[in-house]
């Protein structure tokens, strides 16, 4: 049955922050190009770097430049991605993933329901230094990709991934936009910003959905240095007090539900299958992956504990009085 609705426009955001990734933000500007269905506008918003932005503006067509009107960060260039997008969805993509070119044609085709609020992603990493063998899929998380354990067909989800995500544009601009609290500062791996935006939007909305369409891929660049020990450590050590900070925004069970499903289930059989592959000689890495998933186990549930007592201090310190400058609230 066909719908007599018209397909919706789609505005894309490309956030930016360093020339570091001039080629790969190339690439995905020209992935952008190549799409099926194609975008009413591409905005890319350039996060305080007005040599980036000057540079920029000489060498791209067909598409807008823009520096950022809001604080620095991720969550600040995305609202300004949004404050001037002009379609139905917005759709945005990180400066180094580039999207398959059915990306946005897999997006939109799932906005012919009403209820759907928002749809992600699959985030495939393509290893610069190629994968680590301690890196199991299960943690493919840690360098803002789909991991094993997420859904293989398109299915209802909490949250959709920050580097293949669009939302219907009126339920950004409902919302307030993504909280300039959260989310990655520069080189500073904070994140869950994707997270809370997508609980507030479903919050008073009964029967809404947020979908993850697999089938709509962008291949994500991994740096060599995210695939080291260090990193993992670090990465899950800001990912635990990334949710701490949602937990007290939105409440701990709308934000923890997926993650309290995921150690209880995938990464139990990552351990056991990395023990059992290693034992029978099939994989001399399998003793380290067991090993990974459990220290990333360990530090997300350290930072996550740390994050909470940071969010107990701040509060007891705030008591009485207004919070000012923010329109996010902790929902009881």
């Amino acid at each position: 049955m066909f719908s007599l609705n018209p397909p919706p426009t789609a505005s894309i955001v490309i956030c930016t922050y360093t020339a570091k990734r001039w080629d790969l933000l190339l690439d995905v500007i020209e992935s952008v190009r190549a799409q099926t269905v194609a975008p009413q506008e591409v905005l890319v918003v350039i996060d305080h770097n007005e040599a980036l932005y000057e540079r920029l503006i000489e060498i791209v067509d067909n598409v807008t430049v823009v520096e950022s009107s809001g604080p620095p960060g991720l969550s600040g260039a995305r609202n300004t991605g949004v404050g001037l997008a002009d379609a139905d969805v917005v759709a945005f993509l990180d400066d180094d993933a580039e999207a398959a070119p059915d990306w946005l044609e897999r997006l939109l085709a799932l906005y012919d329901d009403p209820d759907v609020l928002a749809v992600g992603g699959r985030v495939e990493p393509v290893w610069e230094a190629g994968r680590p063998g301690y890196f199991g899929e299960e943690l493919d998380w840690i360098v803002g990709c789909s991991h094993r354990g997420m859904p293989k067909v398109a299915s209802e989800v909490r949250n959709v991934i920050g580097a293949n995500m669009s939302f219907r544009l009126e339920v950004l601009r409902q919302v307030g936009g993504f909280n300039v609290s959260l989310g990655r500062q520069g080189t500073k791996p904070l994140g869950c910003e994707e997270t809370e935006i997508c609980i507030r939007s479903k919050m008073g909305t009964p029967g809404s959905r947020i979908v993850y369409e697999p089938a709509a891929l962008v291949r994500h660049h991994v740096p060599a240095d995210r695939g080291t020990v260090p990193y993992m450590l670090s990465r899950s050590w800001s990912e635990g007090i990334s949710k701490a900070q949602v937990s007290q925004i939105v409440g701990h069970k709308r934000a923890l539900g997926p993650e309290r499903r995921y150690v209880r289930s995938v990464l139990p059989r990552a351990v056991f299958s990395g023990i059992r592959d290693w034992g029978r000689g099939s994989d001399p890495h399998g003793l380290g992956r067991a090993g990974a998933v459990m220290a990333v186990l360990a530090c997300t549930a350290a930072g996550y504990l740390r994050g909470r007592r940071i969010a107990h201090i701040e509060g007891r310190a705030s008591a009485g009085t207004a919070l000012v400058g923010t329109p996010w609230r902790e929902v009881q």
